[in-house]
């Protein structure tokens, strides 16, 4: 998916779950979101973390 379409994506679910979302950069180039929990790939992979909590 696109960078646009994964933060609207990412954005969505952080707020809609109220969990902490990741935004990562797959090895092909595409970008993909997963909750904070359950990432467990390279932290240098990591594009942005959305957090409903956070100000």
């Amino acid at each position: 998916m696109s960078a646009k379409t994964a933060h609207a994506y990412a954005f969505s679910l952080a707020t809609s779950l109220m969990v902490a979302i990741i935004i990562f950069k797959a090895g092909d180039g595409s970008f993909s979101v997963v909750p904070a929990s359950e990432y467990d790939g390279d932290a240098a992979a990591i594009v942005h973390e959305i957090d409903p909590f956070a100000r």
